[in-house]
């Protein structure tokens, strides 16, 4: 039994989870249209290697990663490619990135090249790693960081921590894939634990989850026969948000504290979502890319709370128009959960690798702020240990210099201080628009510095291209000067010699 450890701060939120968990998996009808942004994920954008006009089929690739930390985006549909433009995708300002759009034949051909890979345990480390490279599976918990890239190259780790954590309010998408596909997980979590040679694998699950705990267990006590499973465990632990954060989920895990700017492989650990190692298991036991995830449709604000399989790219409407529609004529749609997530603005935006959860709600009028009364609730909510009142002071008054010296960088945004606060104040929107004005200024200093070490640069060329052409010209003028001095006569000459 593995011992457990407490995090500072966190909150026990009421879950409304059971509106959307009791339905199982839904499958949604093959879009129309899918719109696949280049950039699903953490890191460089994938490069296109379709035309528009070209005839694709499901799991084909089209756009390529050129880079380490980067992911490809494949065909979830079958159909024609008709565009390859700047559209909105999901984010709070509807920023438009490059993308790639699909009209389906509603046929659902798969591509003929998908092989289906040897038995994982004959392949090496290296070998599974570019199957799940080649397949586009990122961190479904919503980092979204290539997985590829996350397992290598090879550290020593002594634990893979595998997250079915899902702490927030209303999501229910990981509780709904371990209920209906825990065989999958199991086994992408062997896989996943082979590649980065840990000696145990703890699988997480809150205490009110009670039945993915048990279908995970029994799934594991039926492996125990195929795979070596011996180093594989079914952990429940407590429902506190944000357990499901990486450094907090470590913490209760093994004791282990990921220093300030750290990452988990600097104590041993390696952490990745359930849902992305369900993903792993179809690279490399199908052969088949990440084209589909789960997202939970919920809020009270939808008429049929569930959890759909939904093909990436497919706008929010045809999402919200499955789940029967929304209830209300101006709901505020939110990605993700009610402590993390983002407004939208609007429905016609795609599915990401990203979209966990299409969150509906209908009281997005927010109390007005009110001064801080510096009560401290906020840095006693914090899983972090930070100092949000001070954080808070700083980013009003634009003292960003200052923000460094209480680790602003630190702050996961997980609303645990907003949740506390009885002021009202909107304090991790006072972080991100912190972050973004220091990471603004950090991008003018370097373009500043680069424009420096160019003008320096073009400064010094110059400098050595005068100089050259004074060389050049001091040298044709003492060879002109040579070429005018009268040849010496011969008979002053004799005279000299003779002397």
């Amino acid at each position: 039994m593995n011992r457990l450890w407490r995090f500072a701060g966190g909150l026990r939120l009421a879950g409304h989870k059971r509106e959307s968990v009791m339905g199982g998996v839904r499958q949604l009808p093959t879009p129309k249209r899918v719109v696949l942004p280049l950039q699903q994920h953490v890191g460089a954008p994938a490069e296109p290697v379709v035309q528009v006009g070209q005839t694709v089929c499901k799991g084909e690739l089209l756009a390529r990663a050129e880079s380490f930390v980067s992911a490809p985006v494949h065909a979830s549909v079958s159909g024609t490619v008709v565009a390859i433009d700047n559209y909105a995708v999901p984010h709070p300002s509807g920023i438009a990135e490059p993308c790639v759009v699909i009209e389906s034949d509603g046929e659902e051909r798969w591509w003929p090249d998908l092989k289906t890979p040897s038995d994982p345990a004959t392949q090496s480390a290296e070998k599974l790693r570019e199957l799940i490279r080649a397949a586009g599976v990122v961190g479904l918990g919503g980092a979204v960081f290539p997985s590829a890239a996350k397992l290598g190259p090879p550290r020593p780790v002594d634990t893979l921590v595998i997250n079915g954590v899902e702490c927030e309010p209303y999501i229910t998408c990981d509780d709904t894939l371990m209920r209906s596909r825990p065989d999958d997980v199991v086994r992408g979590s062997a896989v996943l634990r082979r590649i980065v040679a840990a000696q145990r694998c703890l699988i997480a699950v809150e205490d009110n989850k009670p039945e993915a705990l048990a279908r995970l267990r029994a799934v594991l006590a039926t492996l125990a026969g195929e795979l070596d499973v011996s180093g594989i465990e079914v952990v429940s632990v407590p429902t506190v948000f944000p357990t499901g954060g990486e450094k907090q989920l470590i913490k209760v895990l093994t004791g282990r504290e990921v220093p300030v700017g750290g990452l988990p492989y600097e104590v041993g650990c390696v952490c990745l979502n359930v849902g992305t190692a369900a993903a792993v298991h179809d690279a490399v036991y199908t052969g088949r890319p990440l084209l589909s995830r789960l997202v939970t449709v919920t809020g009270p604000g939808v008429r049929h709370p569930d959890n759909f399989e939904v093909p990436l790219g497919t706008s929010v409407s045809d999402l919200l128009a499955a789940a029967g529609g929304v209830t209300t004529d101006a709901p505020e749609l939110i990605m993700g959960g009610p402590m993390m997530g983002f407004s939208l603005p609007g429905e016609h935006l795609p599915i990401t690798k990203a979209s966990n959860c299409i969150l509906v709600r209908t009281d997005s009028a927010s109390k007005p702020a009110m001064p801080c009364i510096r009560c401290g609730s906020c840095a006693s909510a914090c899983p972090m240990q930070l100092l949000p009142q001070q954080l808070y002071w700083h980013a009003r008054g634009r003292e960003f210099d200052k923000l460094t010296r209480y680790h602003l960088n630190s702050c996961i945004e997980c609303g645990c201080c907003n949740a506390v606060c009885p002021s009202h104040i909107p304090l991790v929107d006072y972080f991100r628009f912190a972050k973004s004005e220091i990471a603004d200024q950090a991008y003018k200093r370097e373009r500043a510095n680069e424009s420096r070490i160019r003008n320096q640069q073009r400064t010094e060329r110059l400098e050595a291209a005068r100089r050259a052409a004074e060389e050049r010209k001091a040298k044709r003028k003492a060879g002109r000067k040579r070429a005018a001095e009268p040849a010496p006569d011969a008979a002053a000459s004799a005279v000299r010699e003779a002397s």
